[in-house]
């Protein structure tokens, strides 16, 4: 079993920046994938980023975060992060920390924990 849970969200100006934590506990292999998801007022559930534990390898869903969003983790703490700069308003969601095991980190199936979900808000 793994626990994820997630702080740091609120809510910022655009142009603003936050910092999103996921502390983890529970069976570290079940847990070598990490990845933040996000889901938009109205819309469905997306991926933003996701790591590779092991080796702390990145990937980015989508171009439109690329370069304002930024994966990494603390091992000692068990922590993963998503540092959030330059927010637009589209980028307005309840962002989830999630985990899986396995390899194919940047595939969006197969991650079965979930945190409780966090509420950005970017305002114009």
């Amino acid at each position: 079993q793994v626990q994820l849970v997630e702080s740091g969200g609120g809510s910022v100006q655009a142009g603003g920046s936050l910092r999103l934590s996921c502390t983890a506990s529970g069976n570290t292999y079940s847990r070598n994938c990490m990845g933040w998801f996000r889901q938009p007022p109205g819309k469905e559930r997306e991926g933003v980023a996701y790591i590779y534990t092991g080796a702390g390898i990145t990937y980015y869903a989508d171009s439109a975060v690329k370069g304002r969003f930024t994966i990494s983790q603390n091992n000692a703490k068990n922590t993963v992060y998503l540092q959030m700069n330059s927010l637009k308003p589209e980028d307005t969601a309840v962002y989830y920390c999630a985990a899986k095991a396995g390899y194919g980190c940047y595939s969006e199936s197969g991650y079965n924990y979930w945190g409780q979900g966090t509420q950005v808000t970017v305002s114009s």
